[in-house]
């Protein structure tokens, strides 16, 4: 099976630090695992960045063992932001794509993905629009596509074990849950820095905790307030909320209304002992969950560098008997599972239809987008609440 990456920031390969992101480990493992993989290609908005990916996979390549074809483009100097297409019409299948550009990139990348038949895994959120989100899941449907979004959180076993526990019952009626999620001020400020203007803090990292209570509870948003400060990052010349509190009313399948409070921001200090800090509760009539998705019971404290408190969990290398490394993690698994579910359709295993409800595919993602959209017009309306009118 042919890959086609769109996009090589640091979720995909690392870029702007010493590590490898989440995607190109995680087909790396795949290919390990003796899993048909063909080629990759691979695209960038410029020749400087595609050459930095491929060095970044050369090495991964070394330190892995595992081996396999990789082409990037452009492969010239300068800038195409549509070399993309050129892979794309010349595409052999099997083939799936994976799309990890800007948010407001989204639908119109993965349109062009759907429009010749790849399976695609889209970064979160799906897009940051109700309507281009329906476009998405229309045209996916149409074609007989599997769209889905990378929300590794549902691989999370810390979550996983909040939707268990959900799911038999044992919290009764559930009242409100309670997300507080931050991030370094790099993050804005650097990384981002060219398209932050056109996010959001709740955007890019709320979304995954809209997500996970969708994944535990089934229920649909009904309604969302939101108000936000922006103090330092204006100070740094960008016009974005450092930080958003976000109220959103949710109704089961049985008919009660809860509330999730989501309390997010991108300012934590660089000095900070996680990239994330995030912590999640969740109240019912008859029980109570508590995550501490940060402190994961591993401190690691040397004498030139700052506390570090790692997710053992997420994505990380771990040394083999060889002397190899291999990643593992939700992140992993998450990228994984898909390329597994991409495979079976190619194998006549399964059909896209089927994997509605045990993954986050598009019509899933379009709650989470719901949301976020409500949630910005709520902040360009005096915070006022905005209703919803989801089927579910």
């Amino acid at each position: 099976m042919n890959i086609i990456i769109i996009g090589t920031g640091m979720y995909v390969t690392g870029r702007g630090t010493g590590e490898y992101g989440t995607i190109l480990p995680a087909i790396t493992e795949w290919k390990r695992s003796g899993k048909p993989l063909s080629k990759v290609y691979w695209w960038g908005p410029n020749r400087k960045h595609s050459f930095e990916a491929l060095q970044k996979a050369k090495t991964l390549q070394t330190i892995t063992g595992v081996q396999y074809d990789i082409e990037v483009f452009p492969n010239k100097d300068g800038i195409d932001d549509k070399a993309y297409l050129q892979i794309l019409n010349t595409l052999k299948q099997p083939a799936c794509s994976f799309v990890a550009v800007p948010d407001h990139l989204h639908c119109e990348v993965a349109t062009a993905c759907i429009k010749r038949d790849l399976h695609t895994l889209v970064v979160k959120p799906l897009t940051p629009t109700v309507e281009e989100a329906e476009k998405l899941i229309s045209l996916a449907k149409k074609n007989n596509v599997y769209g889905a979004v990378e929300f590794h959180k549902r691989w999370d076993r810390q979550n996983r074990i909040l939707r268990d526990d959900y799911q038999a019952g044992k919290f009764g009626i559930p009242l409100y849950t309670w997300t507080e999620y931050s991030q370094r001020k790099s993050i804005p400020s650097q990384t981002f820095r060219t398209w932050v203007e056109q996010s959001s803090i709740l955007q890019y990292l709320g979304v995954h905790y809209v997500d996970i209570i969708r994944y535990v509870t089934d229920a649909v948003p009904v309604k969302v307030m939101a108000c936000g400060q922006k103090e330092w990052l204006k100070e740094q010349g960008l016009d974005v909320h450092d930080s958003i509190q976000c109220l959103v009313e949710w109704r089961t399948r049985e008919g009660h209304h809860f509330i999730q409070t989501l309390l997010v921001n991108w300012i934590d200090s660089e000095q900070s002992s996680a990239m994330s800090d995030q912590k999640l509760k969740f109240v019912g009539t008859l029980g109570r969950y508590e995550g501490d998705q940060k402190e994961r019971g591993v401190r690691l404290l040397y004498e030139d560098q700052k506390l570090e408190e790692p997710n053992p969990d997420f994505c990380r290398p771990y040394q083999r008997c060889d002397q190899t490394l291999e990643w593992e993690g939700y992140g992993i698994h998450s990228i994984t599972t898909f390329l597994d579910d991409v495979n079976s359709i190619y194998e006549n295993r399964i059909q896209p239809a089927q994997l509605e409800g045990s993954r986050p595919t598009f019509s899933e993602a379009l709650y989470s987008t719901a949301v976020i959209e409500a949630a910005c017009k709520s902040l360009q309306n005096l915070s006022s609440w905005q209703h919803m009118a989801l089927a579910g």
